[in-house]
Parts: C-alpha cells; sequence; structure tokens
C-alpha cells in the first residue's frame, strides 16, 4: 500500500502514537485482545464480548503494530472501504460472475436507488471508471482505482 504516513501530518502521527500506547496496555508495541480488554475495562466498558473484540483485532488481518494501526484509522478517515467489500457490492449486478456491469444499467440503478446519485454525480464517476466498447464497465479495474487513486491523474 502506499505510505500511509503520507496520509496524516506530522502533529496527528503524534497523536495516533500517543493513542496506540495507551491502548497497548502491557508496552509490547501490538495491540492484542487483552490490551483491547484493558483499555475498555480503564473506559468503563466491562462487558465487551471476545467475539466483540477478536473482530475488531481481525480488521488489522495479522499483528495491530502502530503502522497497521494507522492504515486502519486511515481507512477508516478517508472513508474508502476494502477493495474486497467494493468488489462484493459490484459483484451483486453481476450474477454470471463476467467481471462488468452495463454502464446505463448501474447508471439508472445509481439514480434511483439508495443515495441517489445526480446525473453529474454519475457523469462524474464514470469519467475515471473503465469502459469497453459495449458500454460495460470493468469493476475489478474500478475497485482498484477506488481504493489505489488513478495512476492517469496522478501523473
Amino acid at each position: 500500500s502506499s505510505n500511509v504516513f503520507s496520509m496524516f501530518e506530522q502533529s496527528q502521527i503524534q497523536e495516533f502514537k500517543e493513542a496506540f500506547g495507551c491502548i497497548d496496555q502491557d508496552r509490547d508495541g501490538v495491540i492484542k485482545k487483552q490490551d483491547l480488554k484493558e483499555t475498555y475495562a480503564q473506559l468503563g466498558k466491562l462487558n465487551v464480548s471476545d467475539e466483540e473484540l477478536e473482530a475488531m483485532l481481525a480488521e488489522g488481518k495479522g499483528p495491530i503494530n502502530f503502522t497497521v494501526f494507522l492504515t486502519l484509522f486511515g481507512e477508516k478517515l478517508n472513508g474508502t472501504d476494502p477493495e474486497e467489500n467494493i468488489l462484493a457490492a459490484f459483484k451483486l449486478f453481476d450474477p454470471s460472475g463476467t467481471g462488468f456491469v452495463n454502464k446505463d444499467e448501474f447508471k439508472r440503478l445509481l439514480m434511483n436507488q439508495a443515495d441517489k446519485f445526480s446525473a453529474d454525480e454519475v457523469d462524474q464517476a464514470f469519467a475515471v471508471a473503465p469502459i469497453d466498447v459495449s458500454g460495460n464497465i470493468d469493476y475489478k479495474s474500478l475497485c482498484y482505482i477506488i481504493t489505489h487513486g488513478d495512476e492517469k491523474e496522478e501523473s
């Protein structure tokens, strides 16, 4: 992934470091279930289940050291879901598993479901979307662009 430390100001990183230090109760550089349990207890919440704690730790996909901790906050603060969540959402619109969704059908859904998009918002989204000559969106590539940025934009 891109350098997580470049996502934050130095002062923010220092605040995250202090927060990490408060949670890492045994000061071993890794947040474990016991660290979370003790932190919750200090905050007055004594009835946190092991399942809840394990679910929190699972978000790190491995030991949660400071870099992983910062990455998790970066993802939460930037509001981007992990790539696999976005792919899973697109797959709902691709029952045959082709890797593509029809642009016109997808536009209709975006403008008529849930948080309805305006025509301008759809056009903005489609501006970076890889769309083939048949009008199909390559949603795997689009998911990559959503989560990693568009190389064309950065050059």
